[in-house]
């Protein structure tokens, strides 16, 4: 069975501990944050989105469609998940978010073979320390579920996973990191 899958980059959030900052936008290195995801994840998939639900015109300078969540109030990530999910027509997301630029260019592979050989919906990543759900391959089968969960007052997004059948998959140091930075000093210690 061939499935056909997007890709989407999360950069919808308050940025509360980077001060308000976009993070997509801060530099690391010399590129911003969005430009080494958009690198690693161009290795991996070819239809890529980005969700941001502010400074959309700086984001679209990427190249890439840009849209922001049909909810109000930067509601978390598995808002900007329900949009992606009802605007795409593929049959399954890749979803990682802006601020983690390190993160394994096998996870595509690795997560579409959880799916395909578990026969579940949701494949997500983690590693020796904990899960990070918000890196996820997710079929737009579970939009409705979606909409019903956040619209119970829900934001959870590993809970949400685990009560669809979701399946962890595991990654080693060697294939990458999920080291995420949320602060300015994050990046002003971070030598690339």
């Amino acid at each position: 069975m061939t499935i056909t899958i997007s890709a989407v980059i999360l950069a919808g959030g308050k940025a509360r501990r980077m001060g308000g900052q976009d993070k997509g936008l801060q530099i690391l290195g010399k590129q911003s944050l969005i430009q080494h995801v958009i690198h690693r994840l161009q290795l991996q998939a070819h239809d890529i989105s980005i969700n941001a639900n502010r400074n959309q015109t700086e984001y679209a300078k990427f190249g890439f469609p840009v849209f922001s969540d049909e909810l109000s109030d930067f509601q978390g990530p598995l808002s900007g998940m329900l949009t992606a999910l009802e605007k795409t027509k593929s049959d399954f997301i890749l979803f990682t978010p802006c601020d983690t630029p390190f993160f394994p260019t096998n996870l595509l592979d690795k997560l579409k073979s959880a799916v395909k050989n578990h026969r579940t919906l949701i494949a997500y990543a983690c590693d020796e320390e904990r899960e990070h759900p918000v890196f996820c391959l997710m079929s737009i089968q579970l939009k409705e579920k979606l909409r019903h969960y956040l619209a119970s007052g829900e934001r959870r997004l590993l809970q949400f996973m685990q009560e669809n059948s979701g399946i962890s998959v595991k990654f080693t140091k060697e294939e990458g990191n999920f080291e995420n930075f949320n602060t300015l000093d994050d990046l002003k210690k971070t030598v690339i």
